[in-house]
């Protein structure tokens, strides 16, 4: 790979990994999906500034070429997340769920309550 090409995706990368790093400490993004992020920047910068270890991981793996590679990483990493995220989105759906039919209830006792309070005073 050419220098200038690796200085400029390692530049990207450290930009991409200090405004994630922002994302969190500005209580943005949470840390549990952030750790994510960072863990596949750092693997990145670390395979953009050794370009043998991603040659030899490449010929380990039995892959004819590193860009499928990364792209076959990518995919997965994307599936993974998406999965991650479809769970998380189950749980928050039956949490509202859940909330809903509690503010009913509560809804529900303070009209009863009102109800018998106007009994009361007549």
């Amino acid at each position: 790979m050419n220098l200038k090409i690796q200085v400029i995706v390692a530049a990207l990368i450290v930009f991409a990994l200090l405004w994630i790093a922002n994302m969190v400490r500005r209580q943005v993004l949470d840390l549990k999906y952030a750790l994510s992020w960072l863990t596949v920047g750092t693997a990145v910068l670390i395979l953009d500034l050794f370009p043998g270890m991603m040659n030899r991981l490449v010929h380990l793996l039995g892959i004819e070429l590193p860009v499928n590679m990364m792209f076959f990483f990518g995919f997965c990493f994307t599936l993974l997340l998406l999965f991650i995220l479809t769970v998380k989105v189950s749980k928050q759906g039956e949490q509202l769920k859940r909330l809903t039919q509690e503010v009913a209830l509560l809804e529900d006792r303070r009209r009863k309550g009102e109800a018998l309070k106007e009994d009361d005073e007549k």
